[in-house]
């Protein structure tokens, strides 16, 4: 079955959102059900070096910054034991696409590409190429997994090379990535892997497939999202007709559980559980699904976000990144939160610290991010992480200097180098000495003394 391109077309909602399914067509056949769209918000991505190995570290398929896809598989019982289900789902951004005008609408083609082998043998090829179509310019820029490709595969047991390949033939970009893919049997009466969706009409007989619009990145919004769903079907007589399911979270903690009905339609087994975002742990947790009184357990990770633009893997890393975004006193309702509270506590800072209310985006956590990005960039050669070095700290916390004097530049033979930057608005100029000749630019103690002042000021100023 091939869900062609289904592309997330809605309002950019804020800038910690993430998509929303819309319904999936009833009317889709299972060898080539047109795709609904779910509309989306559109953030601020972190750098790609960094989603690309959180994605690889959840066991996913993560394509090059060049064209950046992330991939999942999942494994689902077939009628005939000497054969899995395996479904493939692919998703990118938009934005990753070059997109043409076509009369009112935005036009952007690529090519999908999957190619299993045993040994040197061949023995599956699929290419296809797909056409998507957006209302705006403004769709064509979205960061989000506003893309998705998705394809049901039935295959023996064993282990493959897989390629999958993406081609823009538009932008000319491609990315392609080779792994290792062992297809487990699932025998009748044993679980499917859990598949993160956005929506799901099961199976409706042993010989059928689900319908299903999956969610390749199995990312939930902390504080946005309520509930992350999950599919998981059984086949046979020997289904089980109950599962016990629980999410564990950092230091092999469970956080929730439940049990659920697997309710029996044709002869198969199947269910949409909802695990309550609020009940996850924020970053990495592995949701367990077993047969009660039975070994039988079936295991997926999820990435529990505080948006786009925050891919980390701890509530108190993201405290941290917020240090120059505002005041002690505004993140402490977050440091003071209980895990039961902090989804509550996150959509309340969100709210409060919002400083254009009316629009789709959260504008200040949009541009304080895109800064650390930059500041990533251009100051790597100061310190591990530029945002972290004298000149990232007061580029993220102030923005871009009104001036900057450069003495190399005016004295190349001079011995020691030095950067001025002033803030005028501030009435503050910082003097970062480059004492090594090597380019890193350091503050002197009076020096950073007055840059946390001005940090102070501009933060009070914020909050307002």
């Amino acid at each position: 079955m091939t869900i062609g391109a289904l592309v997330l077309q809605s309002l950019l909602l804020s800038a910690c959102a993430k998509p929303r399914p819309t319904g999936l067509d009833p009317a889709g056949t299972p060898d080539g059900a047109p795709g609904r769209t779910p509309g989306g918000g559109g953030a601020s991505a972190a750098t790609l070096g960094d989603m690309q190995r959180l994605y690889r570290g959840m066991g996913l398929i993560a394509g090059a910054p060049t064209l950046p896809f992330v991939a999942s598989v999942s494994f689902m019982p077939a009628p005939a034991a000497d054969t899995t289900l395996v479904l493939l789902a692919l998703s990118m951004p938009s934005r990753a696409l070059g997109f043409g005008r076509e009369g009112e609408r935005y036009v952007a083609n690529y090519t999908a590409r999957v190619e299993l082998r045993r040994g040197p043998t061949v023995v599956r090829t699929i290419e296809v190429n797909e056409t998507v179509r957006v209302p705006t310019f403004r769709e064509t820029s979205r960061t989000d997994e506003s893309i998705i490709w998705q394809q049901f595969l039935r295959l023996a047991p064993g282990r493959y090379s897989m390629t999958v390949a993406i081609r823009d033939e538009n932008g000319l970009r491609n990315a392609a990535e080779d792994v290792t893919l062992d297809v487990p049997p699932v025998r009748p009466g044993s679980l499917s892997s859990p598949v993160a969706v956005y929506e799901a009409i099961p199976r409706q007989s042993l010989d059928s497939l689900p319908r299903l619009l999956a969610r390749p990145r199995s990312t939930v919004i902390f504080g946005q999202d309520s509930v992350l769903p999950l599919y998981i079907d059984a086949v046979g007589a020997a289904a089980p007709p109950r599962i016990d399911v629980r999410v564990v979270g950092e230091g092999d903690l469970v956080s929730w559980s439940n049990a659920f009905d697997l309710p029996e339609r044709g002869g198969s087994r199947s269910t949409t559980i909802t695990v309550p975002v609020a009940r996850m742990g924020i970053g990495l947790n592995t949701v367990q699904v077993a047969i009660p009184g039975s070994a039988d357990t079936v295991r997926t990770r999820v990435l529990v976000s505080l948006g786009d633009d925050l891919p980390i893997a701890t509530f108190d890393e993201m405290l941290s990144y917020l240090r120059y975004f505002t005041t002690g006193e505004r993140l402490k309702p977050l440091r003071d939160a209980s895990p039961a509270q902090r989804a509550e506590a996150w959509a309340t800072f969100l709210r409060e610290t919002d400083p254009v209310p009316g629009t789709a985006e959260h504008e200040g956590l949009r541009d304080y991010f895109a800064r650390i990005r930059t500041a990533n960039v251009r100051f790597r050669d100061d310190a591990q992480l530029g945002w972290q070095s004298d000149r990232g700290i007061a580029f993220v916390a102030l923005g871009d200097p009104d001036n900057i004097v450069d003495t190399g530049l005016i004295d190349p033979n001079a011995r020691v180098r030095q950067q001025i930057w002033e803030y005028r608005e501030l009435r503050l100029q910082l003097v970062f000495v480059d004492q090594t000749g090597f380019g890193r630019w350091r503050l002197n103690s009076q020096g950073r003394a007055d840059l946390d002042n001005a940090i102070r000021r501009k933060m009070a100023q914020r909050d307002q």
